[in-house]
Protein backbone atom coordinates (compact mmCIF):
# COMPACT_ATOMS: atom_id res chain seq x y z
CA UNK A 1 0.00 0.00 0.00
CA UNK A 2 1.38 3.36 -1.04
CA UNK A 3 1.84 6.24 1.41
CA UNK A 4 -1.01 8.14 -0.20
CA UNK A 5 -3.32 5.15 0.23
CA UNK A 6 -2.29 4.86 3.88
CA UNK A 7 -3.03 8.56 4.38
CA UNK A 8 -6.44 8.23 2.73
CA UNK A 9 -7.33 5.23 4.91
CA UNK A 10 -6.16 7.12 7.99
CA UNK A 11 -8.28 10.13 7.04
CA UNK A 12 -11.45 8.10 6.64
CA UNK A 13 -10.94 6.18 9.88
CA UNK A 14 -10.11 9.31 11.89
CA UNK A 15 -13.09 11.27 10.55
CA UNK A 16 -15.33 8.39 11.61
CA UNK A 17 -13.84 8.43 15.13
CA UNK A 18 -14.26 12.19 15.36
CA UNK A 19 -17.86 11.91 14.33
CA UNK A 20 -18.57 9.18 16.86
CA UNK A 21 -16.78 10.67 19.86
CA UNK A 22 -18.94 12.39 22.53
CA UNK A 23 -16.44 13.34 25.22
CA UNK A 24 -13.77 16.02 25.22
CA UNK A 25 -11.18 13.71 26.80
CA UNK A 26 -11.72 11.09 24.08
CA UNK A 27 -11.48 13.77 21.39
CA UNK A 28 -8.20 15.00 22.81
CA UNK A 29 -6.93 11.41 22.82
CA UNK A 30 -7.70 11.17 19.07
CA UNK A 31 -5.75 14.39 18.49
CA UNK A 32 -2.71 13.02 20.31
CA UNK A 33 -2.88 9.56 18.64
CA UNK A 34 -3.29 10.86 15.06
CA UNK A 35 -1.52 14.24 15.04
CA UNK A 36 1.07 13.73 17.77
CA UNK A 37 4.81 13.23 17.29
CA UNK A 38 4.36 9.48 17.35
CA UNK A 39 1.17 9.48 15.24
CA UNK A 40 0.69 7.85 11.81
CA UNK A 41 0.88 11.10 9.86
CA UNK A 42 4.30 11.80 11.37
CA UNK A 43 5.34 8.24 10.49
CA UNK A 44 4.24 8.75 6.87
CA UNK A 45 6.17 11.99 6.62
CA UNK A 46 9.26 10.28 8.01
CA UNK A 47 8.98 7.61 5.26
CA UNK A 48 9.12 10.24 2.52
CA UNK A 49 12.90 9.96 2.46
CA UNK A 50 12.47 6.70 0.60
CA UNK A 51 10.35 8.30 -2.14
CA UNK A 52 11.58 9.59 -5.42
CA UNK A 53 12.08 13.27 -5.98
CA UNK A 54 8.91 13.38 -8.11
CA UNK A 55 6.63 11.65 -5.51
CA UNK A 56 7.95 13.46 -2.48
CA UNK A 57 6.17 16.85 -3.01
CA UNK A 58 2.90 15.19 -3.99
CA UNK A 59 2.82 12.98 -0.87
CA UNK A 60 3.95 15.88 1.36
CA UNK A 61 1.22 18.17 0.06
CA UNK A 62 -1.40 15.43 0.44
CA UNK A 63 -0.24 14.70 4.01
CA UNK A 64 -0.47 18.37 4.96
CA UNK A 65 -3.99 18.62 3.49
CA UNK A 66 -5.15 15.62 5.52
CA UNK A 67 -3.52 16.99 8.69
CA UNK A 68 -5.18 20.41 8.23
CA UNK A 69 -8.54 18.72 7.55
CA UNK A 70 -8.31 16.59 10.69
CA UNK A 71 -7.27 19.62 12.84
CA UNK A 72 -10.26 21.55 11.50
CA UNK A 73 -12.70 18.69 12.18
CA UNK A 74 -11.29 18.11 15.67
CA UNK A 75 -11.68 21.84 16.49
CA UNK A 76 -15.24 21.85 15.17
CA UNK A 77 -16.07 18.78 17.26
CA UNK A 78 -14.43 20.36 20.30
CA UNK A 79 -16.61 23.47 19.95
CA UNK A 80 -19.72 21.29 19.63
CA UNK A 81 -18.83 19.17 22.68
CA UNK A 82 -17.97 22.26 24.80
CA UNK A 83 -21.32 23.86 23.93
CA UNK A 84 -23.13 20.65 24.86
CA UNK A 85 -21.21 20.39 28.15
CA UNK A 86 -22.05 24.01 28.97
CA UNK A 87 -25.73 23.38 28.28
CA UNK A 88 -25.71 20.36 30.61
CA UNK A 89 -23.95 22.37 33.32
CA UNK A 90 -26.43 25.24 32.98
CA UNK A 91 -29.34 22.83 33.31
CA UNK A 92 -27.84 21.34 36.48
CA UNK A 93 -26.87 24.69 37.97
CA UNK A 94 -29.85 26.68 36.81
CA UNK A 95 -31.14 29.44 39.10
CA UNK A 96 -34.80 30.24 39.44
CA UNK A 97 -34.68 34.04 39.37
CA UNK A 98 -38.31 34.17 40.51
CA UNK A 99 -37.44 32.73 43.93
CA UNK A 100 -37.28 35.28 46.75
CA UNK A 101 -33.78 36.30 47.79
CA UNK A 102 -32.26 35.66 51.19
CA UNK A 103 -33.22 38.29 53.73
CA UNK A 104 -30.02 39.80 55.09
CA UNK A 105 -30.12 41.00 58.69
CA UNK A 106 -30.12 44.79 58.85
CA UNK A 107 -28.60 46.65 61.76
CA UNK A 108 -30.15 49.59 63.53
CA UNK A 109 -28.99 52.58 65.52
CA UNK A 110 -28.50 52.11 69.23
CA UNK A 111 -31.41 53.20 71.43
CA UNK A 112 -29.25 55.88 73.09
CA UNK A 113 -28.30 57.26 69.68
CA UNK A 114 -31.98 57.46 68.77
CA UNK A 115 -32.86 59.25 72.01
CA UNK A 116 -30.06 61.78 71.49
CA UNK A 117 -31.06 62.41 67.88
CA UNK A 118 -34.68 62.86 68.94
CA UNK A 119 -33.66 65.46 71.52
CA UNK A 120 -31.42 67.19 68.98
CA UNK A 121 -34.28 67.36 66.47
CA UNK A 122 -36.54 68.97 69.09
CA UNK A 123 -34.03 71.71 69.83
CA UNK A 124 -33.12 72.23 66.18
CA UNK A 125 -36.84 72.85 65.65
CA UNK A 126 -36.63 75.58 68.30
CA UNK A 127 -33.74 77.31 66.55
CA UNK A 128 -30.81 75.81 68.46
CA UNK A 129 -27.51 74.80 66.93
CA UNK A 130 -25.82 71.50 67.78
CA UNK A 131 -22.17 71.95 68.77
CA UNK A 132 -19.76 69.12 69.57
CA UNK A 133 -16.41 69.43 71.30
CA UNK A 134 -13.37 67.62 72.69
CA UNK A 135 -13.59 64.65 75.03
CA UNK A 136 -10.04 65.34 76.21
CA UNK A 137 -10.21 68.84 77.61
CA UNK A 138 -8.27 71.43 79.58
CA UNK A 139 -9.01 71.99 83.25
CA UNK A 140 -9.40 75.67 82.38
CA UNK A 141 -12.48 75.03 80.21
CA UNK A 142 -13.89 72.08 82.12
CA UNK A 143 -13.81 73.70 85.56
CA UNK A 144 -12.39 77.21 85.83
CA UNK A 145 -14.54 78.71 83.08
CA UNK A 146 -17.54 77.08 84.79
CA UNK A 147 -16.90 79.11 87.97
CA UNK A 148 -14.97 76.27 89.59
CA UNK A 149 -11.48 77.62 90.38
CA UNK A 150 -8.66 75.47 91.71
CA UNK A 151 -9.43 73.85 95.09
CA UNK A 152 -13.12 74.76 94.84
CA UNK A 153 -15.01 72.25 97.03
CA UNK A 154 -17.68 71.74 94.38
CA UNK A 155 -15.12 69.97 92.22
CA UNK A 156 -15.71 66.97 94.47
CA UNK A 157 -19.18 66.71 92.89
CA UNK A 158 -17.46 65.42 89.75
CA UNK A 159 -14.71 62.89 90.46
CA UNK A 160 -12.42 63.37 87.50
CA UNK A 161 -10.08 61.34 85.29
CA UNK A 162 -6.93 63.48 85.04
CA UNK A 163 -4.36 62.90 82.31
CA UNK A 164 -2.06 65.58 83.68
CA UNK A 165 -2.44 68.45 86.10
CA UNK A 166 -4.05 70.62 83.42
CA UNK A 167 -5.54 68.02 81.04
CA UNK A 168 -8.45 65.73 81.80
CA UNK A 169 -11.25 63.72 80.26
CA UNK A 170 -14.29 65.99 80.42
CA UNK A 171 -16.79 65.45 83.22
CA UNK A 172 -19.58 67.29 81.40
CA UNK A 173 -20.11 68.95 78.03
CA UNK A 174 -19.96 72.44 79.57
CA UNK A 175 -16.49 73.11 78.06
CA UNK A 176 -18.18 73.15 74.66
CA UNK A 177 -20.39 75.99 75.89
CA UNK A 178 -17.41 77.92 77.27
CA UNK A 179 -15.53 77.65 73.98
CA UNK A 180 -18.62 78.62 71.99
CA UNK A 181 -19.40 81.65 74.20
CA UNK A 182 -15.95 83.15 73.72
CA UNK A 183 -16.25 82.84 69.92
CA UNK A 184 -19.88 83.91 69.46
CA UNK A 185 -20.56 87.31 67.90
CA UNK A 186 -23.59 88.67 69.74
CA UNK A 187 -23.96 91.52 67.25
CA UNK A 188 -25.26 88.87 64.86
CA UNK A 189 -27.88 87.49 67.24
CA UNK A 190 -28.38 85.47 70.42
CA UNK A 191 -26.62 82.21 71.24
CA UNK A 192 -28.84 79.14 71.35
CA UNK A 193 -27.00 75.84 71.45
CA UNK A 194 -26.95 72.29 72.75
CA UNK A 195 -23.81 70.22 73.22
CA UNK A 196 -24.35 66.43 73.14
CA UNK A 197 -21.64 63.90 73.81
CA UNK A 198 -19.98 61.36 76.06
CA UNK A 199 -18.67 62.37 79.48
CA UNK A 200 -16.53 60.54 82.01
CA UNK A 201 -16.34 60.42 85.79
CA UNK A 202 -14.56 58.18 88.28
CA UNK A 203 -17.71 56.51 89.41
CA UNK A 204 -18.46 52.95 90.48
CA UNK A 205 -20.62 51.23 87.87
CA UNK A 206 -23.94 49.99 89.20
CA UNK A 207 -27.57 49.89 88.08
CA UNK A 208 -27.89 53.71 87.92
CA UNK A 209 -24.28 54.92 87.52
CA UNK A 210 -21.55 54.51 84.94
CA UNK A 211 -18.03 55.87 84.58
CA UNK A 212 -18.97 56.78 80.98
CA UNK A 213 -22.36 58.14 80.04
CA UNK A 214 -24.03 60.68 77.76
CA UNK A 215 -25.05 64.23 78.38
CA UNK A 216 -26.80 66.97 76.47
CA UNK A 217 -26.31 70.47 77.81
CA UNK A 218 -28.18 73.50 76.52
CA UNK A 219 -27.39 77.19 76.65
CA UNK A 220 -29.26 80.34 75.66
CA UNK A 221 -27.75 83.81 76.01
CA UNK A 222 -29.51 86.98 74.92
CA UNK A 223 -30.85 90.19 76.34
CA UNK A 224 -33.73 89.85 78.82
CA UNK A 225 -33.64 86.05 79.14
CA UNK A 226 -35.63 84.95 82.20
CA UNK A 227 -36.37 81.88 84.29
CA UNK A 228 -39.76 81.81 82.57
CA UNK A 229 -38.00 81.20 79.24
CA UNK A 230 -36.13 78.29 80.82
CA UNK A 231 -39.31 76.78 82.24
CA UNK A 232 -41.18 77.08 78.96
CA UNK A 233 -38.32 75.51 76.99
CA UNK A 234 -37.95 72.53 79.31
CA UNK A 235 -41.70 72.01 79.52
CA UNK A 236 -41.86 71.83 75.72
CA UNK A 237 -39.01 69.30 75.73
CA UNK A 238 -40.69 67.05 78.32
CA UNK A 239 -44.00 67.17 76.46
CA UNK A 240 -42.27 66.13 73.25
CA UNK A 241 -40.41 63.31 74.98
CA UNK A 242 -43.05 61.97 77.40
CA UNK A 243 -46.45 63.20 76.23
CA UNK A 244 -48.37 66.42 75.65
CA UNK A 245 -49.97 66.45 79.12
CA UNK A 246 -46.67 66.46 81.00
CA UNK A 247 -45.91 69.26 83.45
CA UNK A 248 -42.69 70.26 85.14
CA UNK A 249 -41.78 71.84 88.46
CA UNK A 250 -38.62 73.62 89.55
CA UNK A 251 -36.99 73.03 92.93
CA UNK A 252 -34.15 75.18 94.33
CA UNK A 253 -30.72 73.57 94.04
CA UNK A 254 -27.05 74.48 93.67
CA UNK A 255 -24.69 74.36 90.71
CA UNK A 256 -21.53 76.50 90.59
CA UNK A 257 -22.19 77.72 87.05
CA UNK A 258 -25.82 78.82 87.48
CA UNK A 259 -27.51 81.23 89.89
CA UNK A 260 -30.25 80.64 90.77
CA UNK A 261 -30.08 76.88 90.18
CA UNK A 262 -32.94 74.40 90.05
CA UNK A 263 -33.66 70.71 89.84
CA UNK A 264 -36.37 70.00 87.29
CA UNK A 265 -39.04 67.34 87.87
CA UNK A 266 -41.53 66.07 85.31
CA UNK A 267 -44.97 64.76 86.20
CA UNK A 268 -44.96 60.97 86.13
CA UNK A 269 -45.87 59.69 82.68
CA UNK A 270 -46.82 56.26 84.03
CA UNK A 271 -49.32 57.14 86.74
CA UNK A 272 -50.15 60.70 85.73
CA UNK A 273 -49.16 61.99 89.17
CA UNK A 274 -51.15 59.63 91.39
CA UNK A 275 -48.04 57.79 92.57
CA UNK A 276 -46.38 54.59 91.40
CA UNK A 277 -43.11 52.67 91.56
CA UNK A 278 -41.56 54.77 88.77
CA UNK A 279 -42.05 58.07 90.62
CA UNK A 280 -41.58 56.47 94.07
CA UNK A 281 -45.19 57.37 94.97
CA UNK A 282 -44.49 61.12 94.62
CA UNK A 283 -46.10 61.78 91.25
CA UNK A 284 -42.89 63.48 90.06
CA UNK A 285 -39.64 62.26 88.46
CA UNK A 286 -36.37 64.16 88.80
CA UNK A 287 -35.16 64.61 85.24
CA UNK A 288 -32.43 67.28 84.93
CA UNK A 289 -30.63 70.26 86.43
CA UNK A 290 -30.78 73.83 85.18
CA UNK A 291 -30.57 77.49 86.13
CA UNK A 292 -29.71 81.02 85.04
CA UNK A 293 -26.12 81.35 83.83
CA UNK A 294 -23.90 82.69 86.61
CA UNK A 295 -22.66 86.24 85.91
CA UNK A 296 -19.09 85.07 86.54
CA UNK A 297 -19.40 82.53 83.71
CA UNK A 298 -20.61 85.27 81.36
CA UNK A 299 -17.87 87.69 82.35
CA UNK A 300 -15.10 85.07 81.94
CA UNK A 301 -16.28 84.65 78.34
CA UNK A 302 -16.17 88.38 77.72
CA UNK A 303 -19.95 88.82 77.89
CA UNK A 304 -21.32 91.86 79.73
CA UNK A 305 -23.58 90.39 82.44
CA UNK A 306 -25.30 93.74 82.92
CA UNK A 307 -26.59 93.55 79.35
CA UNK A 308 -26.92 89.83 78.67
CA UNK A 309 -28.42 86.99 80.66
CA UNK A 310 -29.06 83.37 79.88
CA UNK A 311 -30.13 79.97 81.06
CA UNK A 312 -28.42 76.59 80.94
CA UNK A 313 -29.52 73.01 81.52
CA UNK A 314 -28.05 69.55 81.46
CA UNK A 315 -29.86 66.27 80.93
CA UNK A 316 -28.84 62.65 80.61
CA UNK A 317 -30.12 60.75 77.54
CA UNK A 318 -29.27 57.51 79.34
CA UNK A 319 -31.64 58.38 82.19
CA UNK A 320 -34.36 59.50 79.80
CA UNK A 321 -34.07 56.20 77.91
CA UNK A 322 -34.29 54.28 81.19
CA UNK A 323 -37.44 56.13 82.20
CA UNK A 324 -39.13 55.94 78.81
CA UNK A 325 -38.55 52.21 78.30
CA UNK A 326 -38.62 51.01 81.89
CA UNK A 327 -34.98 49.89 81.92
CA UNK A 328 -33.82 49.38 85.50
CA UNK A 329 -30.09 48.92 84.89
CA UNK A 330 -28.04 51.46 82.91
CA UNK A 331 -25.40 48.80 82.20
CA UNK A 332 -27.79 47.09 79.77
CA UNK A 333 -27.15 49.93 77.32
CA UNK A 334 -23.42 49.13 77.18
CA UNK A 335 -23.20 45.33 77.43
CA UNK A 336 -24.12 44.80 73.76
CA UNK A 337 -26.52 41.98 74.54
CA UNK A 338 -28.22 41.54 71.18
CA UNK A 339 -31.42 40.35 72.85
CA UNK A 340 -31.69 43.63 74.72
CA UNK A 341 -30.76 45.85 71.76
CA UNK A 342 -33.25 44.15 69.40
CA UNK A 343 -36.12 45.18 71.66
CA UNK A 344 -35.71 48.74 70.34
CA UNK A 345 -35.29 47.83 66.68
CA UNK A 346 -38.69 49.17 65.70
CA UNK A 347 -38.36 52.42 67.62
Amino acid sequence: MSLQEKLETLKVATLAKIEAVNELNALNQIRVEVLGKKGPITEVLRGMKDLSAEERPKVGSFANEIRDLLVEKIDEKKTTLEAAALLVALEKESIDVTLPGKQMPVGTRHVLTKIMEEIEDIFIGMGYQVVEGFEVEKDHYNFERMNLPKDHPARDMQDTFYISEEVLIRTHTSPVQARTMEKHDFTKGPLRMISPGKVFRRDTDDATHSHQFHQIEGLVIDKNVTMGDLKGTLEKLMQKMFGADRQIRLRPSYFPFTEPSVEVDVSCFKCGGSGCNVCKQTGWIEILGAGMVHPNVLEMSGIDSSVYSGFAFGLGPDRIAMLRYGVNDIRNFYLNDIRFIHQFKGE
